[in-house]
């Protein structure tokens, strides 16, 4: 039996917190918010965000960032992508040595353009930090529905303790060494996502749908090559698998959120909608820096910032993209 640490007690966290007590393994749940601890403390559900699934009572539930940190085996960070950086710098003086950290938020940080586990490598310099993605919603994972996903570190023995600590009979974890590919294709199919609401939105149909999806992945593996992923990554279980999913289910909040749009929501009015973070909004930005930085062509992406940030019609950024110079597909 291992002691973890959940840092972030949102849907996806109190899933994995959930899934790691019924590995056998003690668990503590940090949330910065006292409502959110108070209302898990005493409903042991959290109604808004995770439905139906409830927490059992060994599940210590806490707002003391010192309680939820010293002292365990491993600490997995599951705060929104724009609080990563906050929470490792709250997290520094009480993270020992060598700590391993599973970062399973998703973006990628607009000022510096930085990947999450680049943020926290740097704000939490003495820790070993780990990532964790894949088609996996919080909904299906908190209900013990079989789900598939893959952990990314550096270290292969490090990878493998993660899996070994995660792995059931209804959640099994592949590993592997591209983290910078595991990261893009996390941060970035929140962006396609976006898209692929817009277009459901829209009154579009499932030829649009396969359309964004298949060009999408080619947009994120063109990015992510050019940073040094791997093109089997983008095929794989971060890449396409988790584009999949969220483009097409109603759990995906981006997909949600898209859908606003293209009613005629603004940004801001679909997630006070959506009532979470959407995350592919603060990741839009930050990957048109990317393409920029790495000479990288993205119209997908492109065209969802114009529509996010710049008031351009939906319909009018699909005629942009329809109606581009013919080329060759590979």
């Amino acid at each position: 039996m291992a002691s973890a640490g959940v840092i972030g007690a949102g849907s996806w966290g109190s899933a994995l917190a959930l899934l790691l007590y019924h590995n056998g393994h003690q668990v503590t749940l940090w949330s910065a918010l006292e409502d959110e601890v108070e209302l898990l403390r005493t409903k042991r559900e959290n109604p808004d965000k995770l439905p139906g699934v409830r927490l059992p009572e060994e599940i210590e539930v806490t707002s003391d960032l010192k309680a939820g940190v010293t002292g365990q085996d491993i600490l997995v960070l599951a705060v929104p992508s724009p609080f990563v950086r906050s929470t490792a710098q709250q997290m520094k003086p009480l993270v020992k040595e060598g700590q391993i950290i599973v970062n399973v938020a998703k973006g990628i940080e607009e000022k510096t353009l930085m990947t999450l586990s680049q943020i926290i490598r740097e704000e939490v310099p003495q820790a070993t930090v780990t990532v964790m993605s894949g088609p996996s919603h919080a909904e299906e994972v908190g209900k013990g529905l079989p789900t598939t996903i893959v952990v990314g570190a550096q270290d292969k023995k490090t990878a493998e303790y993660v899996q070994e600590l995660f792995m059931s009979e209804v959640f099994r974890v592949y590993t592997s060494e591209d983290v910078t590919g595991i990261e893009l294709g996390a941060a970035l199919k929140n962006v396609v996502a976006l898209a692929a609401g817009i277009a459901d939105g829209l009154g579009y149909g499932d030829n649009t749908k396969a359309a964004l999806i298949t060009r999408g992945i080619a947009e994120i593996a063109r990015l992510g090559i050019a940073m040094g992923g791997k093109m089997e990554t983008f095929a794989g279980l971060s890449g396409i698998g988790d584009l999949i999913v969220t483009c097409a289910s109603m759990h995906s909040r981006n997909r949600r959120a898209g859908i606003l749009i293209g009613k005629g929501y603004s940004y801001e009015e679909a997630m006070a909608e959506v009532k979470m973070v959407v995350e592919g909004v603060y990741s839009a930005k930050a990957a048109l820096g990317l393409a920029e930085k790495y000479h990288v062509d993205l119209p997908i992406i492109t065209q969802v910032n114009e529509v996010l940030f710049h008031n351009k019609r939906a319909d009018e950024a699909v005629k942009e993209l329809m109606l581009r110079h013919g080329k060759a597909e590979n």
